[in-house]
């Protein structure tokens, strides 16, 4: 069993729900520089799938640039719920968006892990994988 000295390094649920927020803000509002502040310099994004946004976003630029993608393509995202882990955060999300006929239409769980103030790992989980390879092709953004 641990000690609560043991967890003193630990996030409280505060500094997990303010981490999420800021993300979620600055990710609506294109604030990219309050973005930042919340990244590890070194900190990873997965995402699933073969599209032009999936794999590895590795670094906070890259992080950004996904997130500028992901904007760049219309996606709104919608805040269901904030769950919490020992050691970081999920946000539950509603992201959609539209392309002639092309919808995209997905329930998403963002995993984020957080070690002194900053988000070092975030794994992205989808209901529709396939969805996305679809809808996130090349030569639609720049």
């Amino acid at each position: 069993m641990k000690t609560s000295d043991q967890n003193s390094n630990l996030p409280t649920d505060d500094d997990k729900l303010h981490i999420a927020n800021t993300f979620l803000t600055a990710l609506k509002n294109n604030d990219w520089d309050t973005m930042r502040t919340i990244l590890a310099q070194d900190a990873a994004w997965t995402l699933p799938g073969t599209s032009v946004l999936s794999g590895v976003a590795a670094g906070a630029d890259a992080i950004i640039r996904r997130a500028q993608g992901l904007k760049s393509f219309g996606v709104k995202f919608e805040l269901k719920h904030v769950l919490y882990g020992l050691h970081g955060v999920a946000l539950s999300l509603h992201n959609t968006s539209s392309r002639g006929s092309l919808i995209l239409d997905e329930q998403v769980i963002i995993a984020c892990q957080i070690s002194d103030g900053k988000i070092v790992a975030m794994a992205t989980y989808l209901s529709d994988v396939a969805g996305i390879e679809q809808f996130f092709v090349p030569g639609i953004i720049d």
